[in-house]
């Protein structure tokens, strides 16, 4: 944060560096054009999300798609995280525990998982 001869560009708040906000506001127009490069891929995990849990709920989830399912939720949970959508992550974080074991989930989580698929949706939706 510091260097010989330049001013201090950051205040450090419990260990957070808080930016001035010409670089918040470049940081965030960063992250805007990311989530737009990325956004096509996001929602494509999504949507593998959704039809794992129709899938799981209709009892003939495939290992394959059990197994893209809990890479997908692993996936989002970190790219949400990295865009501030800390309920996203966590809810990501739920899916990918339960498409974690060796089986399928239980038919009867099929409408849990849709519905927390359905949230991850919203949540990816809204972001402005």
């Amino acid at each position: 944060m510091y260097s010989a001869g330049t001013e201090e560009r950051a205040h450090t708040v419990k260990g957070a560096s808080i930016l001035d906000p010409l670089e918040q506001n470049a940081l965030s127009q960063a992250l805007d054009v990311l989530w737009a490069r990325f956004l096509p891929l996001i929602e494509e995990r999504v949507d593998l999300l959704e039809s794992a849990a129709a899938a799981c709920a209709a009892n003939r989830l495939s290992i394959e798609e059990h197994q893209a399912a809990g890479a997908a939720a692993h996936k989002l949970a970190g790219v949400l995280g990295t865009f501030g959508l800390t309920e996203g992550t966590a809810l990501a974080r739920e899916l990918e525990m339960l498409y974690s074991g060796q089986s399928a989930p239980d038919p009867a989580l099929g409408a849990r998982l849709a519905s927390i698929t359905a949230q991850l949706r919203s949540i990816v939706q809204n972001r402005k």
